[in-house]
């Protein structure tokens, strides 16, 4: 798969992928990643890329000219490309649509912005809008570089297994459950005995819930609304006899959690 960022600070880009499981993607031909700069496309002796915008107001607007020469450059390089601006008005990024981008088949221009941001012609050269949260940070290409890690994670052969992306936090719908290795007792802290046991259905079971209940605590905003109603004991009549077991020993654990956290 291939990245491509347009961005006034390659030397950012080239650091950020040089490194860890991104630098092995790249060492191994499954990722490729260039960068180009809109100052290439100006036309002054200051490679001037911002103005001041119309109606006034403080700090520097991206310019339509650089900007869109760089994209056109960009789309001749991958013609095939998703072109994602990133900028606080976009979609908030969420593990389906980085999902949704790696198994799309197609290449990613990353538009990184800067200053007081684009100017609002450039979108018309743009696929879609793209924030990290609701937050404003000084430029584009961290964001940038946040989504490409994320879908490099399920590129086959980045990462030993492409299970452990399947696995992750969100890519279930809920939070991850917690990990352990060796050794088994560290500092009288000792890992659950069912996760040694090497009973497969067992240690399932426990994974499911230690995420269910850790998704219905942080971020019970990921679960659907019937899970949240068998965790409370309203369960649908047809529901498997084991499921209303399960629900009902998590729903037990939680009450317990919260009597000991009183």
């Amino acid at each position: 798969m291939r990245f491509l960022f347009i961005t006034l600070f390659p030397e950012q880009i080239e650091q950020a992928v040089s490194h860890s499981i991104i630098k092995r993607g790249i060492d191994k031909g499954l990722i490729e990643v260039s960068c180009i700069n809109p100052r290439e496309f100006t036309t002054d002796k200051h490679r001037t890329v911002d103005d001041t915008p119309f109606g006034g107001g403080a700090g520097m607007v991206l310019k339509p000219e650089p900007m869109v020469a760089a994209i056109r450059k960009a789309k001749e390089a991958l013609p095939n490309a998703r072109v994602i601006a990133m900028c606080p008005g976009g979609r908030t990024l969420k593990q389906s649509i980085v999902e949704e981008y790696a198994h799309c088949g197609q290449d990613i221009i990353f538009v990184c912005g800067h200053y007081e941001g684009f100017d609002e012609r450039i979108f018309n050269w743009v696929d879609e809008k793209l924030s990290i949260g609701d937050y404003v940070l000084t430029g584009g290409e961290m964001p940038a570089l946040i989504i490409m890690d994320a879908v490099s994670r399920f590129i086959p052969g980045v990462l030993g297994k492409l299970a452990s992306a399947e696995e992750d936090s969100f890519s279930t719908g809920m939070l991850e459950y917690p990990q352990y290795t060796r050794p088994v007792d560290f500092e009288g802290l000792v890992v659950p005995e069912v996760l040694r046991n090497g009973n497969h259905a067992l240690i399932n079971r426990w994974r499911r819930k230690k995420s269910l209940k850790a998704t219905y605590k942080l971020r019970p905003d990921l679960l659907p609304q019937e899970v949240i109603d068998a965790i409370h004991g309203k369960v649908p009549r047809d529901m498997k006899k084991d499921e209303k077991k399960f629900y009902a020993e998590v729903r037990e654990e939680l009450a317990q959690e919260d009597i000991e956290g009183e």
